[in-house]
């Protein structure tokens, strides 16, 4: 009855942080640029005393001692990570409004330090320079703040060079990460490389600035609320699972304890 009961709370556990991931995803269906999670499962082993003694010498026995090593088995969710893939374009006629098609991202300066992000709703700041909603400013010409004026025609290219009547005035630093699997997210729809991971800035090559568009959240309701469903229900099932083993073990103790 032991191992029910922790069969029951791995599946609990991981359904909750499957909840977790899910709701939160729900909560930024309208976010600009946001990247839903996903999560994957690995099998957590549990290993007895007896697995580590193996010994199938005949001379030093003729029958076995200790019983056949038994490894059990629990899936856990071990790893949760962002999906980056590309999420539905949104016409604004904003000419600060630029959606990114492709693999990259805009490279932002903030006061923890560069970051990466999707999310092109832009605007310009007391000095006229380009900044995000959360004012931070967009990095253009290797690492320059991107100044425009107020008054001209702004036009950005699918390359993301930026012109003002024609005239150009910075380039957009658009990158992309040689493995996305070791981005995280620092909040604010904001992306950092893990320090002292394998994974480098690259040039964005695959990918074209849209001026006038955002790109919406990659969110799907459907698929999320039947996982919701889904996972709730598996919660409760374990739920369920933990109450009935917790019932019949104390009925067991009370009944041995009966016996005189």
């Amino acid at each position: 009855m032991r191992e029910s009961m922790y069969s029951a709370l791995f599946g609990a556990m991981s359904n909750e942080m499957r909840l977790n991931t899910i709701a939160n995803n729900l909560a930024n269906v309208n976010t600009t640029g946001f990247k839903k999670d996903a999560y994957a499962f690995h099998d957590t082993f549990q290993r007895f005393a007896h697995d580590y003694l193996p010994d199938d010498r005949v001379s030093v026995r003729d029958k076995e001692i200790w019983p056949r090593a038994y490894v059990m088995a629990r899936p856990r969710l071990s790893n949760e990570y962002s999906d980056q893939s590309q999420g539905g374009l949104q016409v604004t006629g904003n000419p600060l409004d630029l959606a990114l098609v492709g693999k990259g991202y805009f490279k932002v300066r903030t006061p923890d330090g560069d970051m990466l992000t999707r999310s092109g709703s832009f605007q310009l700041g007391a000095d006229g320079q380009l900044i995000t909603e959360q004012g931070y400013e967009v990095l253009g010409d290797g690492g320059s703040t991107v100044t425009l004026p107020r008054d001209n025609k702004i036009e950005i290219d699918a390359n993301g060079r930026v012109t003002a009547d024609g005239v150009q005035l910075s380039q957009l630093d658009l990158v992309d990460v040689s493995d996305v699997r070791f981005l995280e997210k620092q909040g604010k729809n904001l992306y950092r490389i893990q320090p002292g991971s394998p994974a480098q800035e690259i040039p964005a090559e695959e990918i074209a600035v849209q001026q006038g568009y955002l790109e919406k959240s990659n969110v799907e309701i459907v698929s999320e609320m039947v996982n919701m469903m889904e996972a709730q229900r598996a919660f409760e099932i374990s739920q369920k699972l933990m109450t009935t083993t917790d019932s019949m073990e104390s009925l067991v103790i009370n009944k041995v304890g009966q016996i005189s």
